[in-house]
């Protein structure tokens, strides 16, 4: 059986696909079961991944596991934090922060050719990031060799500036969707780094969100749209930042509801046991290469 993914491929259905994501999601065992029993009897040829995942989302809900399902939404939440693309630049910062880096959003910076803004600047150390947030409203949309090109010529300016505070070490393209495969082999032979929702395998921008818990806010199943758009209209992009009870009253949400966002936010929060996995230049490289 054939399913239609966002960007227009088709692949056979793998129930163990579907079972990943939901225990990623912290789904139970006898949940993951229904919701693949389910699934595919509702199965047709054709069939849209975004189908798929709505009948697994809703099961979730529909359980009495609201957080569960909020885990389960992360990628759509990341659409959702659209559509002018700037949230997505702030949660982005907010990512690399909980991996250890300092950051600074929408940096003007001077290059021996000409004037840049940097969307995300970051620093760790010695090293000083700049970075291209490419940011897609759909499932479907693919970040292109244009970009890389782009991209390049501009930390290339950037690294050779006049001026020591203007300078960076490093490009890099961030997408919250995927790569052409183009851009790609371009980013391997410049040097480029690219990091997308799952690119490098095993170390995209998922797992960097997975590994430390930092959640977008659009991704709370227990807030409604509106009190979301005002939240972020106020710079709070994260869901761990709302638990606080008289932040959300200040926003609008009704007391009764305050302790069941509190307790979803707290969810999505948790950090797992152990360390979190840090993101360094050279790891993102050494995936990047094999």
């Amino acid at each position: 059986m054939l399913i239609t993914k966002a960007d227009g491929e088709q692949e056979p259905f793998d129930p163990h696909k579907l079972d990943s994501s939901l225990l990623r999601a912290g789904a139970s065992t006898a949940a993951r079961t229904e919701i693949i029993d389910r699934v595919q009897s509702h199965l047709k040829d054709g069939m849209r991944t975004e189908d798929i995942y709505g009948h697994a989302f809703e099961m979730l809900r529909k359980e009495g596991a609201p957080a569960v399902a909020a885990r389960y939404s992360i990628k759509r939440a990341i659409f959702a934090l659209g559509p002018s693309g700037f949230p997505f630049e702030q949660f982005l910062a907010e990512v690399l922060k909980a991996h250890g880096w300092s950051t600074r959003t929408g940096v003007t910076l001077t290059g021996r050719c000409a004037p840049h803004e940097v969307d995300v600047l970051a620093r760790k150390g010695a090293r000083t990031i700049g970075i291209e947030a490419k940011f897609h409203n759909e499932a479907g949309g693919k970040t292109d060799i244009k970009d890389a090109l782009y991209v390049h010529a501009r930390y290339e300016d950037l690294a050779r500036s006049p001026e020591k505070s203007s300078r960076v070490d490093e490009g890099w393209l961030v997408t919250n969707t995927r790569f052409t495969r183009n851009a790609i082999r371009y980013a391997q032979c410049s040097n480029l780094t690219l990091l997308g929702w799952d690119f490098p395998r095993g170390r995209g921008l998922m797992q960097m969100i997975e590994s430390v818990r930092v959640h977008p806010l659009t991704a709370l199943t227990t807030l409604s749209e509106g009190e979301k758009h005002r939240l972020m209209e106020n710079n709070i992009v994260l869901c761990r930042h709302v638990q606080n009870p008289h932040l959300l009253q200040e926003y609008g949400v009704k007391p009764g509801r305050i302790a069941s966002v509190m307790e979803e936010a707290k969810y999505l929060c948790a950090l797992d046991a152990g360390a979190p996995e840090k993101y360094t230049v050279s790891s993102l490289h050494s995936a990047l290469t094999h």
